[in-house]
């Protein structure tokens, strides 16, 4: 799969094509397919009544029309609502507002893109793992799928089996001073690195991280990124993927060298 492929170097749509449509909504997703991304991330959440559904935050605040917690409304509640509400790009101006941008379940996300795309999901919450593993298995993702999780409880179900895994945060701290030490790994559990520049605002020794990992066929992909330069950098330090909010303006930029 391209996402594990120590050789390539992919740019991965952030919640879709971020910068440009509501993220986390088919459109989004759609867009960055339609700009050449290689693949796309998004985040995944259950509904009071099992269902799994794209979205970021744990309430609709943000991103939306409405209010509340996701966990805690049925899906039937969530189809009314306006996940385009609140883009916007200037703070004045709100194009996608009425245009039939909701909320998608995993279901219908996966059923829209094309059958062979790349995907890396992200698990915000351990409640909503059951019902990932079950989806994967009903569409056969088991060639294109890479599942990450910052809380380790929400990938440990899934350890051990053929779903290929991103570390979780307390994994990756674990690795910092072997990896700045230049210290030889054990083997790790997991097969990609999904890991921010900065984390509370401490940079990550990226290309420390990467080196070290690199031996047990452990990818490194970044996020967010959307300088040009600076997915070039990152690209010279070992890194395979750029996840990115314009996935358009980093394909240029791999394509220029």
């Amino acid at each position: 799969m391209l996402l594990l492929d120590p050789t390539a170097r992919p740019v991965i749509g952030h919640r879709g094509n971020r910068a440009h449509a509501p993220e986390n909504t088919v459109a989004s997703l759609l867009e960055a397919v339609a700009v050449g991304a290689d693949a796309v991330e998004f985040d995944v959440r259950v509904t009071r009544d099992g269902e799994l559904v794209l979205l970021h935050d744990p309430t609709l605040d943000r991103t939306t029309d409405a209010t509340g917690e996701v966990a805690s409304m049925p899906l039937a509640e969530l189809r009314g609502v306006d996940a385009g509400a609140r883009f916007t790009r200037d703070e004045q101006s709100f194009p996608w507002r009425g245009r039939g941008a909701d909320v998608p379940t995993f279901d219908e996300v996966v059923e829209t893109l094309p059958r062979t795309l790349p995907l890396i999901v992200e698990l915000k919450t351990a409640a909503a793992t059951p019902a990932l593993m079950a989806a994967i298995v009903r569409h056969n993702l088991y060639e294109r799928v890479l599942v990450a999780g910052f809380d380790p409880a929400s990938t440990l179900p899934m350890r051990g089996g053929v779903v290929p895994l991103g570390a979780s945060t307390p994994d990756i701290a674990s690795l910092l001073l072997p990896a700045l030490l230049r210290r030889p790994l054990a083997a790790p559990w997991f097969r990609a690195l999904c890991i921010p520049p900065k984390h509370r605002g401490v940079p990550v020794p990226i290309g420390a991280l990467a080196r070290a990992t690199r031996p047990h066929g452990v990818v490194t992909h970044v996020w967010t990124i959307n300088e040009p330069a600076q997915a070039r950098r990152l690209w010279q330090r070992g890194v395979q993927g750029i996840i990115t909010d314009d996935p358009g303006l980093i394909l240029a930029a791999r394509g220029g060298g």
